[in-house]
């Protein structure tokens, strides 16, 4: 039976806000500043962690927060989806944590305060979206996650940064409100409600509903939803690497894009549902325009020598994958789709760790001057090796289950063209991860500098490498023992 009124549930959005105030009080102490931060995220983890429970058992509390007209409220829920995304988030946030400091202390940037500020708050909205229970909650959460990132890009304030800021502020506001806002509002109309169906077949939309008025608002959800990555409203991503890495990693593995694909599929399943996609014929449309950002960012990531661009376009193709996966609407593409939220979310985060590691040891940020490093710097490279074939989809690491379930998926949704698709960008995966490894441990020492001597560095401190190597490790482990996260994947199509 639901419990409407359930407060971890507004706790667990509190904990970050409250966070993000303490931060700015202790702004001054930053050994205080950090340990708030740390005690923030293990709060967060905790509130999140005790609704596992009862979200397994087939309850899904809800708290309602205020209402604003009959059936229209900002009201939050916990069921299986949000709790795939809810914890996730809320324990990276706990290693991102020790692994900002390392980096931010290590290379002594400014506005350290502001930084963690933002940090926090950006938790706030994501935790909201996970958390949302109907599209007017899960749209303000939305903007806020914009909002509050806008200044983590914007870090360095120099025309960098802030023409990549600029970008990402742009598409994000304008592609939410000039899409998401009015499909919302007429979606209210048709239906007289915006809260979410619990069942992924239904949807909330009425049967008279003419397919062209559906297939329009869906269209502007995907479109709209823009944090997606989804081509051609993709730009804003790259743009937003000139931000720290612990940002890059923020944006590209935890909260940003997370947020975007985690709406999309929220909205995907829970307000038109697998029922009238069937029936509109949206589902295998959908997978084979998404198939065109999958095989185009990983053809475009072959060519970038910068680590970080590379990580990014990577990150523009794999998101696609949770799209194309819910996009099937078979059992088991759907899964295999959801799954891989969590599984890209510690692989990716790994691959950004490690290449702000090694700008910190090294101050290197292309590939082309990364030859042999590897042997200086094992664990930091190895952590990437692991969290690399990840991202290929290669056994027994975490990527392989969620490619394992799309392949299966796109099977029997008779998809061929699909089948096709991920062969292909498995091999581009390949391509562009496999190089990067290879040269790091095999290929030859860096040249002599102009006094004949070698530049020999070591691992980044440990605050940086311990956390690269927990999430490497948590990637292996998830391709080994899945039934955590899959179990809440399973629940979703029940």
């Amino acid at each position: 039976m639901d419990q409407p009124s359930d407060l971890r549930l507004l706790f667990a959005i509190l904990a970050p806000l409250v966070g993000a105030g303490l931060v700015m009080a202790t702004g001054k102490r930053p050994n205080v500043r950090e340990a708030v931060s740390f005690l923030s995220a293990v709060t967060l983890f905790g509130f999140v962690a005790s609704l596992v429970p009862d979200v397994l058992a087939g309850r899904i509390p809800r708290c309602t927060v205020f209402e604003l007209l009959p059936n229209l409220s900002i009201t939050l829920r916990a069921d299986s989806l949000s709790m795939m995304f809810a914890v996730a988030a809320s324990f990276l946030w706990i290693l991102t944590v020790f692994y900002a400091a390392g980096y931010m202390r290590g290379l002594h940037e400014h506005a350290q305060t502001r930084f963690n500020t933002c940090f926090a708050l950006a938790l706030f909205g994501a935790i909201g979206c996970a958390f949302s229970d109907n599209l007017l909650t899960l749209y303000l959460f939305y903007e806020i996650v914009s909002v509050t990132t806008y200044p983590l890009v914007a870090h360095h304030q120099d025309e960098e940064g802030y023409e990549g800021a600029r970008k990402y502020i742009t598409y994000l506001t304008t592609t939410a409100k000039g899409l998401i806002l009015p499909a919302m509002v007429l979606i209210y109309v048709l239906s007289g409600t915006l809260d979410f169906a619990t069942n992924y077949h239904t949807g909330i939309l009425p049967a008279g509903v003419h397919n062209g008025v559906i297939a329009g608002l869906y269209i502007c959800c995907i479109l709209g939803f823009a944090k997606n990555g989804v081509m051609p409203l993709h730009h804003w991503l790259p743009g937003a690497m000139v931000a720290p890495t612990p940002v890059s990693a923020l944006l590209h593995a935890v909260a940003v894009v997370k947020v975007g694909v985690f709406s999309t599929v929220r909205v995907m399943l829970h307000v038109f549902g697998v029922d009238v996609m069937n029936r509109v014929g949206l589902g295998i449309p959908t997978a084979y325009f998404v198939s065109i950002t999958i095989l185009t960012a990983s053809i475009i990531a072959l060519s970038k020598d910068n680590l970080k661009t590379r990580l990014a376009y990577s990150t523009v193709s794999q998101l696609s994958y949770i799209i194309l996966g819910v996009a099937l609407l078979t059992p088991t593409g759907i899964q295999g789709g959801l799954v891989h939220i969590a599984n890209h979310a510690f692989s990716k985060i790994t691959l950004f760790f490690c290449a702000g590691a090694i700008y910190v040891a090294t101050h290197k940020k292309y590939i082309s001057e990364m030859s042999g490093m590897g042997r200086s710097m094992p664990w930091t490279f190895g952590a990437f090796a692991v969290a690399a074939l990840s991202m290929i989809g290669a056994p027994p690491v975490a990527g392989f289950v969620s490619k394992l379930y799309l392949l299966v998926g796109a099977l029997d949704a008779h998809a061929i063209g699909i089948l096709l698709v991920l062969v292909a960008s498995t091999l581009l995966n390949a391509a562009y991860f496999v190089p990067v490894v290879y040269h790091g441990f095999f290929g030859p020492a860096p040249k002599q500098d102009g006094h004949g001597e070698h530049h020999h560095h070591g691992e980044a401190p440990l605050a940086m490498v311990i956390p690269l190597c927990l999430t490497a490790a948590i990637s292996a482990f998830l391709g080994f023992y899945p039934d955590f996260f899959m179990q809440f994947a399973q629940a979703v199509v029940k």
